[in-house]
């Protein structure tokens, strides 16, 4: 099956959810157009708090659905925006991709992938429980972060529903994600 984009969302102020939007333009450097993350240098607020100058490796956040599925069977209600991402994404398992992985959406936008998303309490605002749902242990002991990947634009494009995604893995050795 095809890795395809299923919604993109996008919000000029930092809310924790995303209204859907039938396109998003990702501009090289910067990030999704209009978006409240949109910048060079880092705009999440408690990072921004810490050290405005440090680069934005969250330009774009990607979740991959099938861990909305995986959520439903939990109990709880959450569905593409809605824990703020740009891009939601169908059969591609994003947080087995290492960093640096560079994906090819539609006819031309590249996003390069920085690291993942870390869960915050605000997850459990939203829903109470759902932190706890986004984070498992791995059999060897290790935090698994479930709540998607983020990433910087390469090269600008417009992103659609539907559009296919191509994944060029880097060059060895391969790094494994970690939170940016």
């Amino acid at each position: 099956m095809l890795a395809q984009v299923v919604n993109v969302s996008t919000s000029p102020t930092h809310n924790f959810s995303k209204p859907l939007a039938k396109k998003i333009v990702l501009t090289a450097g910067l990030g999704v157009n209009g978006d409240a993350h949109n910048g060079v240098t880092v705009q999440h607020r408690s990072r921004v708090a810490r050290d405005p100058s440090q680069p934005n490796l969250r330009q774009v956040h990607l979740i991959h659905c099938e861990l909305f599925e995986e959520l439903a069977a939990k109990g709880f209600d959450v569905s593409p925006g809605v824990l703020g991402e740009n891009i939601t994404t169908q059969n591609i398992d994003l947080l087995a991709l290492p960093t640096d992985t560079e994906l090819h959406i539609g006819s031309s936008a590249i996003v390069r992938i920085t690291g993942l998303r870390n869960p915050c309490s605000q997850l459990n605002q939203f829903q109470p429980g759902l932190m706890a749902a986004v984070l498992a242990k791995a059999p060897d002991g290790n935090l698994v972060r479930k709540a998607g990947i983020m990433g910087v634009v390469l090269v600008s494009g417009d992103v659609v529903p539907g559009d296919t995604i191509v994944v060029k893995l880097p060059p060895g050795p391969r790094r494994t994600l970690e939170p940016v």
